[in-house]
């Protein structure tokens, strides 16, 4: 992927494993079953970087900081990887699976779940947890699409642009309900999110 990028063709990655094709097929049936593959261990880094993160007991400001550098550390550190698997074709070859939008639903639905609690224990309606989520991970991963092909800011800028933006958003909305969090401030109930994709 680094040499070729996403264009790399079934021979590419049978030269580089220092094996023949045949025997490359041994291990992968065909195109779309090293697709799946490559989309596994996409969401392992993902995820390796973005659980603590998203989990790190810290303030609201630093953890929204820290989980979108996660994010932005991965696309930055495997930008031909992110490109091959959300265009969802390899040599060619378009795949049924969609392994960025299997992440997105994941870290959507875990985002509803801490959302939703945190409201909760606010006496706050939960019932904008679930379109708020949606809507971080959609803005997320759009701008993440954007800064990898523009590169015309730092990662430091694009992230604290977001983290600017999202924190924005939730403070006023608490505002608008009476409620006020200070940035800086560790919350006193910290809600651990749960990611995993399904077997």
């Amino acid at each position: 992927l680094d040499d070729h990028g996403p264009d790399l063709a079934m021979e590419d990655v049978a030269t580089a494993a220092g094996v023949t094709k045949p025997v490359l097929y041994r291990h992968f049936t065909d195109k779309a079953d090293l697709f799946v593959a490559l989309g596994q261990r996409g969401t392992e880094i993902l995820f390796e970087r973005l659980i603590p993160a998203i989990n790190n007991e810290e303030a609201p400001v630093p953890r929204i900081r820290k989980s979108l550098d996660a994010f932005f550390s991965v696309i930055e550190d495997y930008p031909n990887l992110y490109r091959l698997l959300a265009r969802r074709s390899f040599a060619d070859r378009p795949v049924a699976e969609d392994p960025v939008r299997e992440d997105k639903e994941m870290i959507a639905a875990a985002l509803t779940t801490l959302l939703g609690d945190y409201m909760r224990r606010l006496n706050l309606d939960s019932g904008a947890a679930e379109p708020w989520a949606y809507s971080i991970v959609g803005m997320v991963q759009t701008t993440g699409e954007w800064w990898l092909e523009r590169r015309s800011m730092s990662r430091d800028a694009v992230v604290e642009y977001l983290t600017t933006i999202i924190w924005a958003a939730i403070d006023g909305f608490l505002r608008q309900n009476g409620v006020e969090i200070a940035p800086d401030k560790p919350f006193e109930v910290n809600k651990v999110v749960q990611l995993r994709r399904a077997q």
